[in-house]
């Protein structure tokens, strides 16, 4: 990446902030205290741009200094914001940091809550309506209209409570008296007021069908022989011309195929743990990475907003601990021997792998070729593939974890920025252009609301999306001309 570009996005991420201030004015002090969470969140992004446009270097150790204080800044804000929100009666008007999961994020067919006709009847029947009824009280929520809505009905009212113990307690009444026929929300309308919304459970998420779970065994297969072909073009052969040297590709080939089965088994521990449903996952093969991860989806409803980021999350961190670990040692145990020789410069394409590099392998970057072991390369690939799933657009898993921390409009917004991204980069890069693709025809819907929808994260997530946010950054985006002079990356 040039200057002139570092320079260009310095001047967006600070135009960004301006258009944020702009909007939180009209809020008071809430509002200033939601956009200086949001300022927090993207000051290393800032300081580490700033610096690079500068030619100043940041070691790995200022990195994670800038990490460690914006998240702790950022949660002190938060429980101070919630300090003062408490303090503050209930108003229409809320700051930008507040959910904005309304009815009319909802629209999409993907999700239970697509917007129905208030003059339509409700299809539950009369007596299961008076069983529904009864769920509601003083103490919990106290419900003050009962609309028709698709399937089923909102009732607006009250909160009375807690929307995390509220939605509990309505929804352990809404099974014993119903059993499990019907599902309850607890989502903000368009006033920004907690309603409750009750749907039959026929609207649930489907399971995979067993045509679905062929594709995905195909495509499991195909990552396969993509792993193994990937593997055979870094050896220096084709193993489609070459297929007696299989053998050969397999040790790469099954090493790049862990890494996206230990990113997968993370979102399935996790889902399980929460128990919530995943489909099986859709392999995405692909000869520049072997793969470019999996897809997949919830097969049953989340109860609330901190299980979408665990979910979410548990992939990205598994498959990229993993990475790294191999990144690590693999640079620790290579020598001037070693199987693969790498021009120096190469290592100039990732912040992140060019600033561990520099260092555990000192100066010998500065040489023409650098000699390193497979599972340095293993490592750095598990990274790039890692970082391309976090990016914050539709039902990636970054995408998730910006809609469980910041919901849905913020998540909406995000995924549009994404995109033009993508189309910029598109210009110089076809792999920027194949992500814009699988993201506009695969992956561009939200996250379905999830069943509460009012009660946000705790601070510590929020941090640990910034972390992971910071890292795919770090990850993807290369070293400036400069700033690689100045670590000794390169001639």
């Amino acid at each position: 990446m040039s200057d002139v570009t570092t320079n260009l996005l310095l001047l967006f991420a600070v135009g960004l902030l301006g258009w944020g201030f702009y909007r939180a004015r009209p809020f008071g002090k809430l509002g200033i205290l939601a956009w200086l969470q949001s300022a927090v969140l993207m000051a290393p992004w800032l300081l580490l741009f700033g610096f690079m446009s500068a030619g100043i270097a940041i070691n790995l150790v200022g990195i994670l200094f800038l990490l460690v204080g914006s998240g702790v800044i950022y949660i002190f804000l938060g429980r101070y914001l919630r300090t003062l929100a408490q303090q503050k009666p209930a108003s229409p008007a809320v700051p930008p940091s507040t959910e904005e999961a309304t009815l009319d994020a909802a629209k999409d067919s993907n999700t239970p809550l697509s917007v129905a006709s208030e003059s339509e009847p409700s299809s539950i029947p009369a007596e299961d309506l008076q069983q529904v009824k009864s769920i509601f009280g003083v103490d919990t929520f106290f419900a003050t209209e009962t609309i028709p809505y698709q399937d089923g009905v909102i009732f607006k009212g009250n909160l009375r409570g807690d929307s995390e113990t509220v939605w509990a307690q309505l929804n352990q009444k809404l099974t014993s008296v119903l059993d499990n026929r019907y599902r309850l929300f607890l989502v903000e309308n368009q006033e920004a007021r907690p309603v409750v919304i009750v749907l039959p459970s026929r609207n649930d998420p489907k399971p995979l069908s067993l045509a679905q779970k062929l594709l995905a065994v195909a495509l499991f297969c195909g990552t396969v022989a993509t792993c193994c072909i990937t593997a055979g073009f870094l050896l220096q052969f084709d193993v489609l011309e070459h297929p007696e040297r299989l053998l050969e590709t397999l040790p790469l080939g099954l090493g790049l195929l862990s890494i996206l089965i230990v990113h997968e088994a993370g979102h399935q521990i996790m889902a399980r743990r929460h128990q919530v449903k995943l489909s099986w996952p859709f392999f995405l093969p692909a000869l520049q990475l072997g793969s470019f991860g999996a897809l997949n989806r919830f097969e049953s409803l989340f109860p609330n907003r901190k299980v979408l980021f665990d979910v979410a999350f548990a992939g990205p961190a598994a498959g990229g601990l993993y990475s790294l670990a191999l990144l690590l040692i693999g640079l620790t145990v290579s020598t001037p021997q070693s199987l693969f020789k790498i021009p120096s410069l190469f290592f100039q394409g990732s912040i992140l792998v060019g600033t561990l590099a520099r260092v555990v392998l000192g100066e010998s970057l500065q040489n023409d070729v650098v000699g390193v072991s497979p599972l340095m390369v293993i490592g750095w690939m598990g990274l790039v593939v890692t970082a391309l799933n976090l990016m914050p657009a539709g039902q990636l898993d970054g995408g998730r974890m910006v809609q469980a921390i910041y919901g849905r409009k913020v998540a909406g917004r995000a995924t549009f920025i994404t995109l033009i991204f993508l189309a910029i980069a598109s210009l110089v890069n076809s792999l920027a252009l194949y992500w814009a693709a699988i993201i506009l025809i695969l992956q561009r819907d939200l996250e379905r609301p999830s069943q509460d929808e009012i009660t946000e994260p705790d601070d510590a997530r929020a941090a640990l999306a910034l972390v992971a946010l910071f890292l795919m950054v770090t990850v993807v985006i290369p070293l400036t001309p400069s700033l690689a002079g100045r670590l000794g990356i390169g001639l």
